[in-house]
């Protein structure tokens, strides 16, 4: 791999510009920009451009992006209908069907930024057809990002005929997490079971665990607890995330006080994803309308990790989407009210630092000399600029490599009384 030297780079953890020095896919050197030592090889002038690692993709659907309306649109625009859709589109599928949809939407990922990805897999198909698809994708991708796949039971693991046989069929064909969906088993007994099936699937062959947990506006629904209580009593901890949790939106005061303690104790992740839980949730109220939500802000307070997804791109049950992490973001400011200085600067660790210890990517993700060369240049000054003005990167860098290249051209605008000129938006 060649040399490449960034230079005059605004980093978040450091006052003074530095210059980022790249051999062999791995960064070699951060320096004072004006220490610069002499470098051969390409070389990118930030220009005082703020450099940060690259977004992270905790949640999202690959094997059913870009299918909405196929065969039918999901009219209620509820959770339910949408599985029922899924299952209609599920029977058509093709290998050339998943690999050329999850690929467009990986293309459109990385040019938004994002080098990790983690795609839930749905394995109640008794050929695992999207599965086998995505697993061969994995491969083909991993030059250029990394991705994760999980076993997600769409239509359960006890209440659905084999489903039990078919996570394990999962685990052989080369998954990397286990998920669960214990909200829509058929019983309050068979979620805890199937959640018991996850764990001892996880512990046993070393896989993470990321289960569709309590995605539903029902306040009895309260499996995020026994999560909790199963990462901590295996020793999995952080190693497990509960995503959705939009119940959470519904739980009274003293229950919710007494889950936070759980679940912070227990040191799993939390994953919202706005976009789509806004759009699914509350559409069996009439006035006052449930968000939908999980509870963000208390659970930072706590001390939990919570991250940002994107879920769906043009599926059955959301039929927008670019799969861009700072729309995500954006929106998670918007529902979960973060709209204090330091919240927002947290909204952008949800779709970056903290998405990234959802994936458990320790120290393979981050900018320090030795990690690998993976970081993006976003023309702004401060994460509260960059989710502001919704600023895309005009450099991607993968394995020392520019992947993604947009440049940054200003709206040329003519007004009365004034000359042609660009208008950036920015405020300096």
């Amino acid at each position: 791999m060649q040399r490449l030297t960034v230079t005059d780079c605004r980093l978040l953890d450091r006052a003074e510009r530095v210059d980022i020095a790249v051999d062999a896919g791995v960064i070699t050197g951060i320096t004072p920009t004006e220490s610069r030592p002499a470098r051969s090889g390409p070389t990118i002038d930030a220009a005082g451009a703020l450099v940060t690692p690259p977004y992270v993709e905790p949640h999202i659907h690959l094997d059913t992006a870009l299918t909405a309306g196929q065969p039918r649109w999901n009219v209620s625009g509820t959770l339910w209908e949408g599985i029922e859709r899924w299952a209609e589109r599920k029977a058509l599928l093709t290998r050339e069907d998943v690999l050329a949809r999850a690929e467009e939407v990986l293309r459109w990922q990385v040019a938004h930024g994002v080098l990790h990805v983690r795609s839930h897999c749905d394995v109640t198909d008794p050929e695992l057809t999207a599965l086998h698809a995505l697993v061969e994708l994995r491969e083909r991708v991993r030059d250029v990002l990394d991705l994760q796949i999980v076993a997600f039971p769409q239509e359960g693991i006890v209440s659905f005929d084999d489903g039990e046989r078919l996570m394990e069929r999962a685990v052989a064909a080369g998954v990397d997490v286990l998920g669960a969906i214990p909200h829509f088993e058929d019983t309050r007994e068979d979620g805890v079971r199937s959640l018991e099936i996850a764990f001892e699937l996880a512990a046993r062959h070393g896989l993470l665990v990321d289960v569709h947990c309590d995605e539903i506006d029902d306040e009895q629904s309260r499996f995020v607890e026994v999560v909790a209580t199963l990462a901590r009593r295996t020793g999995l901890g952080g190693r497990v995330t509960a995503s959705h949790t939009t119940a959470m939106g519904s739980y009274n005061g003293a229950y919710s006080r007494k889950l936070r303690r759980i679940v912070a104790r227990s040191g799993i992740n939390l994953v919202c994803n706005p976009m789509v839980n806004l759009t699914l949730q509350g559409r069996f109220d009439d006035y006052p309308k449930r968000r939908g939500l999980t509870q963000v802000k208390e659970m930072l307070a706590a001390g939990v990790n919570v991250a940002f997804g994107h879920d769906d791109v043009m599926d059955p049950w959301f039929p927008l989407g670019t799969a861009d992490p700072i729309q995500v973001a954006h929106a998670g400011i918007l529902a979960a009210q973060l709209s204090g200085q330091d919240e927002i600067d947290e909204a952008f660790a949800m779709v970056g630092e903290r998405a990234a210890r959802v994936l458990d990517l320790g120290e393979g993700y981050g900018l320090a000399v030795g990690r690998p060369a993976n970081f993006l240049v976003l023309p702004a000054d401060s994460p509260f600029d960059v989710l502001r003005r919704q600023v895309r990167p005009t450099h991607v860098i993968s394995r020392g490599r520019v992947v993604a290249e947009t440049p940054a051209t200003p709206t040329r605008l003519t007004w009365p009384g004034r000359a042609p000129e660009d208008v950036d938006f920015a405020r300096r």
